[in-house]
């Protein structure tokens, strides 16, 4: 059986920072030939006057310091201004407290991240602001571990 998309490449275990505790999922990489499928699944985000978040690769391989400082930047390996960068993803939309998401990308392969985090921000990305959309706090943080 030729199955697409059976099993995740990569997966992140997401956490959140000493302000949004509650937050907690699981992030899902597949690698199907150019492209990379994205599957979210996270619980316990605030509720917010937009109910959008920031959703983004960031360069960093860790989720320590002030507010997940060691996340660096977004992911942008080919210098391209926001939001173009590889690591720009759609904002994740609450429902109650859950959001998911299911994107599918070309803008890098699950091997270009391994090692990366996935920051979740406290306001939407406006997609348009320089450097980073004006997305706000850093919320949540996983870091992209192989599988």
């Amino acid at each position: 059986m030729n199955c697409n998309f059976c099993k995740p490449q990569a997966i992140a275990l997401i956490g959140g920072g000493n302000s949004t505790p509650t937050v907690s999922g699981i992030i899902k990489f597949y690698q199907k030939q150019s492209c990379v499928l994205i599957v979210a699944d996270i619980k316990g985000l605030p509720n917010t006057d937009t109910g959008f978040f920031g959703f983004h690769i960031h360069e960093g391989g860790d989720c320590g310091g002030i507010d997940f400082s060691n996340t660096k930047s977004h992911y942008n390996p080919d210098g391209t201004p926001h939001p173009k960068h590889a690591g720009d993803l759609p904002p994740l939309m609450l429902c109650g407290d859950t959001a998911h998401s299911s994107v599918l990308t070309d803008r890098f392969k699950v091997s270009d991240i391994i090692g990366r985090t996935v920051v979740i921000h406290d306001m939407a990305d406006d997609f348009t602001s320089q450097p980073s959309g004006n997305s706000g706090e850093k919320i949540a943080c996983g870091i992209i571990k192989k599988l």
